[in-house]
C-alpha cells in the first residue's frame, strides 16, 4: 500500500507564495525558482494532505474553503519560524528575503526612491519590489507586505503605525504666474486653468481636494499620475496642488497664496499583524520610519518654518 509522503516546511513555504499571489509564476520568481517546481511542491503537498488546497484556472491558482484554513495555520507557522530565525542568528543575517511594498506615486517616486541607496547599503540581503499602481493592494490576500496609504484600514488583523503629515499648496510656474492675472485671493483661483485628478478615478478620499480650496474650481487637465500633473504644471498648463515635499524640488514653480492655502494629509504605514515579527519587514518598517522622521521639513513644508 502506497503511503503519502511528508510534508515539509519548504512545501509550507511554496503554498503561501502560491496563495499570496494566486499565481505560480509570480510565485517562482518570489521563491527563486521555476514555475515546475512549484507546481510540483504544490502537488505534493495536497498529496500529502489528502486535500484539494487550490482550484485550478486560466485566472490563476484559487482557494478552496480548506486551503483558506490551511493558510492561518501556515501564517502562524511562518511567523513562529521567523521568530527563531531571529533568536538564532545574529545581526544582518536574519534579515533576508523579498519584501514588497505597495504605496501612492507621490511617495514612492518623489521619497522613497531617493532613500534605496542608503537602505540597500544597510541591508544588502533584502530585496524590495514596490508597487505604485493606482488601486490598493490587498493585506488580506497578501498581494503587499507593507502598504502606505493616505486611510489606515478601519479594521482587520493589521499592524498601522502613522508615517507623517503632510502638507499641499497651489503651484504654478513662474512663466504661466508672469503670464496671467495675478491670484490674491482664493477667488481669484477659478478663473485660472487648473491640473487635477481625474475625478472617478481618485483611489483615497484624502486626493480630492480641489473642492477643499474652492467649490467652483474645475480642472482644464486631469491625470490618475501626480508626475503627470507635475510635467503639465512645469509647461505652464495651469495651477496644480501639489505635495510641498515635490514641488520644493522644481525652482521653477512658484507658490500660490502660501499664507491662504495649506492643505494637510497623512500618510500611514501598515502590514498584516502576522508579518509585523517577520524580521525583514520590522526592518523595512523601521527604515522608512526613520527616514521619513530625519526628512520632516520636506514633509511638513513651510509649516514646520
Amino acid at each position: 500500500m502506497k503511503t503519502a509522503p511528508h510534508f515539509t516546511w519548504d512545501d509550507l513555504q511554496f503554498f503561501l507564495a502560491v496563495a499570496r499571489t494566486g499565481q505560480l509564476s509570480t510565485a517562482a520568481r518570489q521563491l527563486r525558482t521555476s514555475h515546475a517546481t512549484v507546481s510540483r511542491r504544490i502537488d505534493r503537498l495536497e498529496f500529502s494532505l489528502q486535500v484539494k488546497l487550490f482550484e485550478r484556472n486560466p485566472r490563476g491558482y484559487m482557494l478552496t474553503g480548506m486551503g483558506q484554513r490551511f493558510v492561518d495555520t501556515a501564517e502562524r507557522m511562518e511567523q513562529e519560524t521567523e521568530r527563531l530565525r531571529s533568536d538564532l542568528t545574529v545581526g544582518s543575517a536574519a534579515q533576508r528575503g523579498v519584501v514588497r511594498i505597495s504605496a501612492p506615486e507621490g511617495f514612492s517616486n518623489f521619497f522613497f526612491t531617493t532613500m534605496l541607496s542608503e537602505f540597500t547599503e544597510r541591508y544588502p540581503n533584502i530585496s524590495l519590489e514596490l508597487v505604485t499602481i493606482q488601486q490598493i493592494m490587498s493585506l488580506s490576500r497578501k498581494e503587499a507586505d507593507i502598504v502606505v496609504v493616505l486611510d489606515p484600514p478601519k479594521a482587520g488583523p493589521y499592524f498601522t503605525e502613522k508615517l507623517t503629515d503632510y502638507h499641499l499648496q497651489v503651484y504654478g510656474s513662474r512663466e504661466y504666474l508672469a503670464s496671467h492675472a495675478r491670484v490674491e485671493s482664493r477667488d481669484d483661483l477659478p478663473g485660472h486653468a487648473f491640473i487635477g485628478y481625474i475625478e472617478d478615478m481618485i483611489f483615497a478620499p484624502g486626493l480630492d481636494y480641489l473642492g477643499d480650496i474652492h467649490p467652483r474650481i474645475k480642472p482644464q487637465f486631469q491625470s490618475s499620475s501626480i508626475f503627470a500633473q507635475l510635467t503639465a504644471t512645469k509647461n505652464g498648463l495651469g495651477l496644480c496642488v501639489l505635495p510641498f515635499f515635490i514641488a520644493s524640488r522644481h525652482p521653477d514653480l512658484q507658490m500660490v497664496l502660501p499664507d491662504e492655502v495649506d492643505l494637510k494629509r497623512h500618510y500611514w504605514i501598515t502590514c498584516h499583524r502576522d508579518l509585523r515579527q517577520s524580521p525583514r519587514v520590522r526592518t523595512v518598517i523601521d527604515f522608512l520610519v526613520d527616514a521619513v522622521r530625519r526628512n520632516a521639513p520636506a514633509f511638513l513644508g513651510h509649516a514646520s518654518a
